[in-house]
């Protein structure tokens, strides 16, 4: 990190309340003008300008673009829009046959990216691959290198943020790692270690649906289901960095065992591992996803009826996360979207049978994920970080 990055950090992570506020606003909704940004903040015109006057003289902010008419009528208005290439981040997504990263500007645009192959999960393996890739992924973005200044990475698991400790993964086969505190010795670097789920979060909440979003859940299906949430402005975290496990409420019947040690989770029904068991054992071999996903759609009837008891057990699960917290928009994520159309249908229907009257005015959408948009969304928790 070169000094011009360090004062933008320092200047970033030593701000105030208000100035925090400013800037976090114009970053997600670059070019504003400053009456825009006071009517979003709450904050007077002059708290404004006067917050934005040192990160203009940092570098981070650009006050000089052309006028145009904002704000009131005839009155021209500067906008002001974030440099974005002053502040770059990395972000890694961990998965079980890979680790993905990206390397982003300050709008989470996607500079570089790059993927490399997991030979072990043993945690310093693991660490091992991470500081190559990142390695990797400064050599591919240049001169840009000496602005990095976070790293995310995206762990699924109950993830401790604060501590960058992973308590326990299933995925992954890991308890008690202390992985942020290993990884920024190593690399020199501040690391935000985040639930994956979380990251998308994040990222969908700073630079996607969130910006029109006033509350929003990501659930995510595939190797487990998860779920993110947006509520009031704010990605939930918990108070234990524990929020939104739909993967493990007890909806399923309770001689369903769940990767997890736990009886009756949702994942024991609805996760890929979960609808392979259920048909390999219909069909008296291992059937694996792919031909899982074929044999549903060719009509097969036990392919069609797990997929139809993962869909149930979703919807519940969804009508559930719905009941409790009230958001607008349920966005189904992750990496099972691609075999919706076998769990839609009861999907739906068992949401619409357990939904609680007004509730059901959300709106489920899919919105298919690529695994470098989970990487995108752990340089986001990174960015998010040095912001707030």
């Amino acid at each position: 990190m070169d000094d011009e990055t360090l004062t933008r950090t320092a200047l970033l992570q030593s701000s105030s309340d208000a100035a925090t506020r400013v800037f976090s606003t114009i970053l997600t909704r670059s070019p504003i003008s400053r009456i825009d940004v006071a009517r979003l903040t709450g904050l007077s015109q002059a708290a404004v300008t006067k917050a934005v006057a040192p990160l203009v003289a940092a570098g981070l902010l650009d006050d000089s673009l052309d006028p145009t008419i904002t704000g009131l009528p005839g009155r021209p208005v500067s906008p002001v829009a974030v440099v974005p290439d002053a502040v770059v981040a990395l972000g890694v997504k961990v998965n079980a046959e890979e680790l993905i990263g990206v390397a982003t500007d300050l709008t989470n645009r996607t500079i570089a990216s790059r993927r490399v192959s997991l030979t072990s999960h043993e945690p310093a393996a693991v660490v091992d691959a991470i500081v190559a890739l990142c390695g990797s992924l400064r050599d591919a973005i240049g001169g840009l290198g000496s602005r990095l200044a976070a790293i995310g990475v995206a762990v699924s698991g109950d993830v401790d943020t604060a501590s960058g400790f992973v308590r326990d993964s299933a995925l992954m086969g890991w308890r008690g790692v202390l992985l942020g505190p290993e990884l920024a010795e190593r690399l020199g670097q501040t690391v935000v270690v985040e639930n994956d789920v979380r990251a998308l979060t994040i990222g969908e909440h700073w630079f996607g649906v969130g910006l029109g979003t006033g509350s929003f859940a990501i659930v995510t299906i595939g190797r487990g289901i998860g779920s993110g949430l947006h509520l009031n402005g704010e990605v939930v975290e918990g108070a234990y960095g524990v929020a939104g496990e739909i993967g493990h409420l007890p909806l399923a019947a309770p001689d369903r065992v769940c990767a997890c040690g736990r009886r009756g989770c949702v994942e024991a029904v609805a996760a890929t591992s979960a609808i392979v068991a259920a048909v390999s054992t219909a069909h008296g071999r291992d059937v694996p996803i792919d031909e899982a996903v074929e044999l549903g759609r060719a009509g097969d009837p036990a392919a069609v009826e797990a997929f139809a008891d993962a869909g149930r057990v979703i919807g519940a699960a969804i009508a559930t996360l719905v009941n409790l917290v009230g958001p607008e928009l349920v966005i189904i994520g992750g990496e099972g979207v691609a075999d919706f159309d076998l769990l839609e249908p009861a999907l739906r229907t068992s949401y619409a049978e357990h939904v609680f009257a007004s509730a059901d005015r959300c709106r489920i959408a899919v919105r298919p994920h690529s695994f470098e948009d989970w990487a995108r969304g752990a340089a986001a928790a990174a960015i998010r970080a040095l912001v707030v």
